[in-house]
Order: C-alpha cells, then structure tokens, then sequence
C-alpha cells in the first residue's frame, strides 16, 4: 500500500503533522505538495480545522499569517505561557536544552528543522526556550529553503565563560556533517521492500543451495 495521503479523511491529520513541525508559516501550495491533495482541497481542511480548534476552546488555534499558516497560542491563554517561560528562565537548562544548544553552538548558523534532524526528535519548544532566554538568536534565512536560521548570542558566551566560537571545545567532529546526514535521512526515507511470504517464494532453491547457512 502506498504511503502517500490519498483520502480526504487523512488530509486533515496529515496538514496537522506537517505544521507541528514547521518552524515558520507555510502557504497552501506548499502544504498541498507536502500531503497530496490539491490546493483547493488543502484550503478548505485548513478552515476547517481553524474553526474546529476555535469551536473546541483548544489552547492553540490554527492562523493564516502573511500569506502562511501556523500554529500559534490561543490569546487569553498569553498569561499562563508567559508565567510559564518566565518560571523556566530561573530553572536549569533540561538535558534536551543542553543537547540543542550545543548542536546550535557548533553548526551555526543553523535551522530549527536541521536541528531536529540531528537530535532526531521536534525542537521547536526547546528553541523558544533557548531564544527566550537569550542563548540564541534568529540569523537570517536559509537561501535554499528559506527556513529561519539561529546561532549562540553574546550572551550565551558569557554564560560558559568563553569569549569568541573559536574557544569552544573541540566537539563539531563528533556531529554528523549536514552533507553526510542528509544522505542517511535520503536512504531511511526510501522504502523497503516488501518481506516476501514463506507461502509464496520467488523461485525454488537448486537442490544443492536449500541447506546452505
């Protein structure tokens, strides 16, 4: 079975999948080449959705900003995040923060979604943890994807102790290059092929290769 999305009863959670992931606000053409569906179709399960997650008094709510959509916090709940935010920049960087930070620290200027690919998990709450509290700041756009890039602040060198990138310790060797893990990511996304059945074999064994380990 195909793994593209062909049905309209799985636009909807494909459209959702691909904007929790998203690190900017993407416009219907290309959510439409992301899942499968055209245009028109991507347009109206897009509404719908914004009205569904307004209808059920959700925490986050679905907007179409400049031209994108993406997810954003409902407004009344502004406060909480903000007390939120506000606790965590008292708190210990988590493990997980840590981890990002340094991928940020020795690959940057970098994306948020290159970030992910070599943490493999989603980044996107760590990074606005990060940018919050001032460790890492927005760097220009990506010239081929146009993706948002982030690198360490002034800040984030005075707070290890260090006064320029180059005193960092030596670590970027033991990060996979960008060139090497796309290649991997390429390869993991290519489909397998298919286990064949016990009951139906492609051929039969000559008589002398049945036993061979």
């Amino acid at each position: 079975m195909s793994d593209e999305v062909s049905t309209p009863a799985e636009l909807r959670p494909a459209l959702e999948a691909v904007l929790m992931v998203a690190d900017q606000p993407l416009d219907a053409l290309t959510l439409a080449s992301a899942v499968g569906h055209s245009v028109d179709e991507v347009q109206a399960a897009l509404a719908a959705l914004a009205a569904e997650y307004a209808e059920q008094g959700r925490g986050f709510e679905l907007r179409n900003v400049a031209g994108g959509w993406r997810y954003y916090t409902r407004e009344e709940y502004a406060g909480v995040v903000e007390a939120f935010v506000l606790e965590g920049q008292q708190a210990r960087l988590t493990q997980a923060a840590l981890e990002t930070l340094a991928v940020v620290a020795y690959k940057q200027p970098v994306s948020r979604a290159r970030v992910s690919a070599i943490r493999g998990v989603n980044v996107d709450g760590v990074m606005r943890t990060l940018l919050t509290r001032g460790l890492v700041e927005e760097a220009g756009q990506d010239t081929e994807t146009g993706a948002n890039q982030y690198r360490t602040t002034s800040y984030f060198l005075e707070r290890i102790g260090v006064t320029s990138l180059e005193d960092l310790p030596e670590l970027a060797p033991y990060l996979p290059d960008m060139d090497d893990l796309e290649d991997e990511l390429t390869a993991m996304a290519q489909p397998s092929e298919p286990p064949v059945s016990p009951q139906t074999p492609t051929h039969t064994p000559a008589p002398d290769q049945e036993h061979q380990a």
